[in-house]
């Protein structure tokens, strides 16, 4: 009987540099894993997003899927240096601007979001993350800084001189 293959590694290491939409979007649906391959779930996180919004690659990569899926724009990119096999991204419903096969730079614009075609009650973006076939939680991509940074602010500087 052959041997079973290894598990894939469902780690996820946090090298995105920018949300695939706005500086910080709110997160309208989380991610909910399957209890099983087939069973419902949510296989990835919904982000607020208005049509013509910029969609940008979160991290450095090549467009592995640039099209249509059952009526809606999809566009994938496979992560540089994630492993084998690599992390995937996908964004959706997106009218992709870039082609399958062309590299991406983190923060790139890789389409705009689509008037319609959401799944959303609102107006969103779907993100989602696989390592092969198995979907992982993209929020993980983000490093604490970039998940959790608030805005800005300056502060008034206390015993300078005045110069």
């Amino acid at each position: 009987m052959p041997a079973a293959p290894p598990p894939l590694d469902p780690t996820v290491p946090a090298i995105a540099r920018t949300w695939p939409v706005g500086v910080r979007p709110s997160v309208v649906r989380g991610w909910e894993p399957p209890a099983t391959t087939y069973g419902r779930g949510h296989r990835g996180v919904d982000l607020t997003a208005t049509p013509g919004t910029p969609v940008r690659a979160v991290a450095p990569g090549r467009v592995s899927f640039a099209g249509r899926v059952a009526g809606k724009g999809v566009i994938s990119v496979e992560l540089t240096e994630t492993g084998a096999p690599p992390l995937r991204t996908t964004y959706e419903p997106v009218s992709p601007s870039l082609k399958k096969g062309d590299e991406v730079e983190a923060g790139e614009v890789v389409g705009t979001v689509e008037a319609g075609g959401s799944h959303c009650t609102t107006r969103c973006m779907h993100w989602g993350l696989l390592r092969g076939e198995t979907y992982l939680d993209p929020l993980k991509l983000l490093p604490p800084w970039l998940l959790n940074r608030g805005p800005s602010r300056l502060l008034p500087v206390l015993d300078a001189p005045l110069l």
